[in-house]
């Protein structure tokens, strides 16, 4: 076959934009630390860093929701640790009043601040958390108790709600108010409707009652069922500390997939700068040869040749 020297041109023009194609690769990679800008430049590495990418971003979405519901968990057991305290000093105020030597002043007074209690029982179950009330069930933009103490909502035990924390893995968030104040004289009542007065408020409306009728039976009673509302409230906490516990060990396994999953991406796309400027130095001097080797194929014309 004949080979003219427009085909040697044509050859050498090509060989010349490849290796200017190749510079600019590579110059591209030293300003962008990433090995490739659209996916036919490399289809099984773009295919993996879209699934790396994907899993990175439901990873940190399990991560804000374990962030959220640890916050809300947080604020549910000061709340139940401030009940806890409510009924830890009425508890303290019916064992002196039960001993036998108040007269009706000091009985009277206890009343004043066991009714002060209760207030603050209702205040603590008006809880929110960002704006939504904590003990609220599926109702959270409505407080759970009224001002005078009942329920300002129906309510159901079952009104819990979860958080994704995971693939297939949920967690339940909020424990119902029904759960925590209880009423007809159980904390284990699946519904309340409006108006039903819960049962931790009437321990202390009872009570209250009591000292002001100075009913030496009826305070006794009361020591026992405070008591025992102490006892639930704890075992309510107990819960909420046990899914903490769980939540923060999710965290700390999140956090450990999700820097796995961007150590593969980096693997996968981004570039070693290092071994990036050797072969820029390298294609450089290849470029430049190219165009030497190029110059001495052009032949002279015959005008140059004769002069």
């Amino acid at each position: 076959m004949r080979i003219t020297n427009n085909m040697l041109i044509n050859n050498m023009v090509y060989n010349l934009n490849q290796n200017l194609k190749t510079l600019e690769r590579l110059q591209y990679q030293q300003a962008t630390g990433k090995k490739f800008r659209v996916p036919s430049e490399a289809p099984i590495a773009a295919s993996k860093s879209l699934k790396f990418n994907t899993d990175i971003s439901k990873l940190e979405q399990y991560r804000r929701n374990t962030e959220d519901a640890l916050s809300w968990m947080s604020d549910t057991e000061a709340a139940l640790t401030e009940i806890n305290e409510v009924l830890k000093r009425a508890y303290e105020l019916t064992v002196d009043a039960a001993n036998g030597t108040k007269h009706d002043e000091d009985l009277l007074k206890i009343k004043e601040e066991i009714d002060q209690l209760k207030k603050h029982l209702v205040q603590i179950a008006n809880t929110t958390f960002s704006g939504r009330y904590l003990f609220s069930g599926y109702s959270t933009d409505k407080p759970l108790l009224s001002d005078d103490g009942t329920y300002n909502i129906a309510i159901k035990s079952n009104e819990v709600f979860s958080y994704n924390i995971g693939n297939l893995e949920k967690m339940e968030v909020n424990i119902t108010g029904l759960e925590v104040f209880g009423v007809d004289g159980s904390f284990d009542a699946e519904s309340a409707d409006i108006g039903d007065k819960p049962e931790l408020i009437k321990i202390l409306e009872d009570l209250s009652t009591a000292l002001e009728n100075n009913n030496t039976d009826g305070i006794q009673e009361s020591i026992g069922k405070v008591q025992s509302s102490q006892g639930h409230i704890l075992s309510v906490r107990a819960k909420v500390g046990a899914r903490m516990n769980r939540l923060e060990l999710t965290q700390s396994r999140l956090d450990l997939n999700i820097n796995n999953a961007k150590e593969l991406l980096s693997y996968n796309e981004d570039v070693d700068i290092t071994e990036v400027i050797m072969n820029i130095s390298m294609a450089e001097n290849v470029y430049v040869s190219s165009l030497m080797v190029g110059a001495k194929i052009i032949q002279p014309s015959l005008v140059q040749f004769l002069s």
